[in-house]
């Protein structure tokens, strides 16, 4: 087995990984400290089992749905009909899901990065309240998080500026650091640790190389990531080489 980050729990596969996920967010609904619950969604095939999961009807008759407010932690600047799209993904996954109207907050991708950015910033800012994140009053009760190959998370990838970005929410990425090669917005560090529960959902024997350049201490993005709550890594046995 590889080393795996402090806090790592490994699982059978990708299935277990997205059903310890969701009883973690069933947990936090009934821990959460205001009415509003803010849920940070990543894109990619791990999260899309777990969206699914939450929609199907045993996980959904759990959760308060009036309650949560479902924003993104990242999207590609298309329209959000495209299959590229992190909103229509989750839309799809979540299936007949009793989502409010206004409470799934996609990123405006329809001009340019920055002008999208600074949109989202202050959806987000108008969600919590205040223009500072306080570490007493995180901005999310949760945050899912990917593992890219190259070690990106969110999309927040190596040697590119928006990871350096310490005081923005969010930040443009007019060049992504892997196919396709089209311009983003991303949260950013401080806006990421900005949760009472951060969870890094890893599966697949492709995410066994960025699990070794962690452990080995190589400066890659997901390494920057931290939060002001628990942070939590769902490893499936072959992400982990079990």
């Amino acid at each position: 087995m590889i080393p795996l980050p402090p806090n790592a729990e490994i699982l059978p596969d990708a299935d277990a990984v997205a059903a310890a996920a969701a009883e973690r967010l069933v947990a936090l609904c009934e821990s959460a400290p205001r009415s509003a619950i803010g849920v940070c969604l990543a894109g990619g095939s791990t999260p899309k089992r777990l969206y699914a999961r939450l929609g199907a009807p045993d996980t959904r008759r759990r959760l308060p749905w009036n309650r949560l407010h479902w924003f993104f932690g990242d999207d590609r600047l298309v329209p959000w009909t495209d299959a590229a799209s992190n909103v229509r993904m989750a839309r799809e996954a979540f299936g007949d899901a009793p989502i409010p109207e206004g409470h799934l907050h996609g990123m405006d991708t329809h001009g340019t990065a920055e002008a999208g950015a600074r949109a989202y910033a202050e959806t987000l800012r108008a969600f919590y309240g205040a223009s500072e994140l306080d570490p007493a009053r995180p901005l999310f009760d949760l945050v899912l998080l990917g593992l890219g190959e190259d070690g990106h998370t969110a999309s927040l990838f190596p040697a590119k500026p928006a990871l350096a970005e310490r005081h923005a929410w969010t930040a443009p990425v007019p060049e992504a650091g892997l196919a396709p090669f089209v311009p983003r917005i991303t949260l950013t560090v401080p806006a990421l640790a900005s949760a009472r529960e951060t969870l890094f959902l890893v599966t697949g024997a492709g995410k066994q190389e960025p699990l070794r350049r962690l452990a080995r201490g190589e400066d890659l993005p997901a390494r920057h990531v931290h939060s002001v709550g628990r942070l939590v890594w769902l490893v499936d046995r072959e992400a982990a080489g079990a």
